[in-house]
Order: C-alpha cells, then sequence, then structure tokens
C-alpha cells in the first residue's frame, strides 16, 4: 500500500503579501462604521415615507426628503474619509434609497 504525503497547508508567500498601513485600516473602519450610522437612518426614513404618506402628504415627503438628505451626507462623508473628491459617481449610491422610495411615494 502506499504511503500517503502528510498534508501541507498551504500559506501564501509572506514577500507576496501586501502591507496595510494603519492609516488605511482606520479609513476603512471609520468609512464602514460610517455607512452603518448613517445607512440605517437612510434607509428606515426611504422605507417608511410611503407609509407615512397615505396619513398625511407633507409627512411623507418630508420623511422622502430627509432620507436623500442624509443619504447625501454620508456618501460625501465616506468620500471625505478616503480623500476623494465630493463630485463623484459614488454620490447617487448615497440617493438610491429616496429614488425607490420615489415610486412608491407619488
Amino acid at each position: 500500500m502506499p504511503e500517503i504525503p502528510p498534508r501541507r497547508f498551504l500559506r501564501s508567500d509572506p514577500s507576496r503579501r501586501r502591507k496595510m498601513n494603519i492609516e488605511t485600516v482606520q479609513r476603512w473602519v471609520f468609512a464602514v462604521i460610517l455607512i452603518h450610522i448613517g445607512g440605517s437612518p437612510t434607509l428606515a426614513l426611504a422605507a417608511y415615507s410611503p407609509h407615512a404618506e397615505q396619513t398625511k402628504h407633507s409627512t411623507g415627503v418630508g420623511l422622502w426628503i430627509m432620507s436623500g438628505v442624509v443619504g447625501l451626507a454620508t456618501a460625501a462623508g465616506v468620500l471625505l474619509i478616503h480623500q476623494r473628491s465630493l463630485v463623484s459617481p459614488w454620490l447617487i449610491v448615497g440617493v438610491l434609497p429616496m429614488a425607490v422610495a420615489a415610486f412608491y411615494l407619488f
């Protein structure tokens, strides 16, 4: 019976690994926290605005506008954290919940 060689765990070559400095890690962690803190109210306001519109139209529209403002501010904050220009197509991601809610609101 042939002898089975011992298993070797494949490990990436340490010389090929890309090292990240602490500032990059801090930026990403802060950006993820900002996306969570800013994205949750954005989605909640956008989801609740069509329901609030059924009782009073101005309340639903107000929540809808607030969802766009919070989403836009969140997207702009993430761009600023990563030191990118504020004139970016990524701002569309911030107002995307507002655009989806507009379909149900109007």
